[in-house]
């Protein structure tokens, strides 16, 4: 079984900054993509940033030159470091990773319970 864990939310003034953590555990035999999510109330979920596992990362325009993201494959880790965040950044951030379980089997899409970035002065 494989886990996801986000850490790093929380509430953050406007211009301010935030780093977002998800840490994946369990049983597997690779990871290829990950990346974040995020859901703001009353709005179907968006795409915020992927990367590959030789990191090339890609953006929507709506969030391209403030958030970054990394990944740490030694330790099957991957972050979100997020700048001059704006109200409208308010959401529940996932992350998500695309696990192959096993040699040779197809990769299967995991993701992590959420983690709240509130951005309000």
């Amino acid at each position: 079984q494989v886990q996801l864990v986000e850490s790093g939310g929380g509430l953050v003034q406007p211009g301010g900054s935030l780093r977002l953590s998800c840490a994946a555990s369990g049983s597997f035999f690779s990871i290829n993509a990950m990346g974040w999510y995020r859901q703001a109330p009353g709005k179907q979920r968006e795409l915020v940033a992927t990367i590959t596992t030789n990191g090339r990362a890609y953006y929507p325009d709506s969030v391209k030159g403030r958030l970054a993201i990394s990944r740490d494959n030694a330790k099957n880790t991957v972050f979100l470091q997020m700048n001059s965040l704006k109200p409208e950044d308010t959401a529940v951030y996932s992350c998500n990773a695309r696990v192959v379980v096993n040699r040779g089997w197809n990769e299967v899409n995991y993701w992590g319970q959420g983690t709240q970035v509130t951005v309000s002065s």
